[in-house]
């Protein structure tokens, strides 16, 4: 069927973050007395805290104890520290922007939290433009899961095969494909090819994806 939506991750897709997501799970578990390697966390990044957490040290949830106290000191630290400082994704706002004026619904599917999702919808400079959202809390657990993804689809009233996503992270690949939904992947989130396979197509950031919009599975519409 013809393409009708676009779902958006937001994170290393319409904003540069990933890096500042990596260092402060960092330095929140150095916190609470767990030295972690910034490389270990930084390949994670993607996925929600609630699965994060005990892949980085098995045994602690983000339900509990010290994960639980981790997971808050995170998004504290993310939210006060890190997010002022953020940068848009080359050309985010200007895609989106076409991808409307293109007839789109457009939808962000993030794993991130209601506080967090406002903060980063401003840093990608499209806050104006998305109104549509699912976060952390309209999904039980977070990506690589599918119910992200499920979720926006429910919102929307979509079948998948009407809706592409775009992403950055295997993660997002992964959520998306298993509910049926195809990926364009970014590359500006820091994965490379290898890691976003499984993508219909790879693109350095969403000024490249403009760029070859024509010919790319948004210009075509299926």
């Amino acid at each position: 069927m013809a393409l009708q939506a676009v779902l958006l991750d937001i994170d290393g897709t319409l904003v540069l973050s990933n890096d500042a997501h990596a260092q402060t799970w960092v330095d929140a578990f150095k916190e609470f007395g767990y030295d972690v390697p910034f490389e270990k966390v930084r390949s994670l990044i993607g996925m929600g805290g609630d699965q994060l957490i005990p892949k980085v040290v098995p045994g602690l949830t983000d339900q509990e104890g010290d994960g639980k106290a981790i997971a808050q000191r995170r998004r504290e630290m993310f939210l006060n520290q890190y997010a002022p400082k953020l940068s848009p994704a080359n050309g985010s706002r200007q895609l989106v922007q076409h991808m409307q004026q293109n007839g789109l619904r457009l939808i962000v599917a993030s794993s991130a939290t209601n506080q967090e999702m406002e903060v980063l919808l401003k840093a990608a400079e499209v806050d104006d433009l998305l109104t549509e959202t699912t976060t952390s809390s309209d999904a039980e657990v977070s990506k690589p899961s599918p119910d992200i993804v499920e979720a926006a689809l429910s919102k929307l009233n979509i079948e998948p095969n009407q809706v592409l996503m775009l992403g950055d992270t295997p993660y997002d690949i992964k959520s998306a494909n298993t509910a049926g939904v195809g990926v364009i992947a970014l590359r500006c989130g820091g994965f490379d090819d290898a890691a976003l396979e499984g993508a219909k197509a790879i693109y350095n950031d969403p000024a490249d994806l403009l760029a070859h919009y024509a010919n790319s599975p948004l210009g075509k519409r299926v």
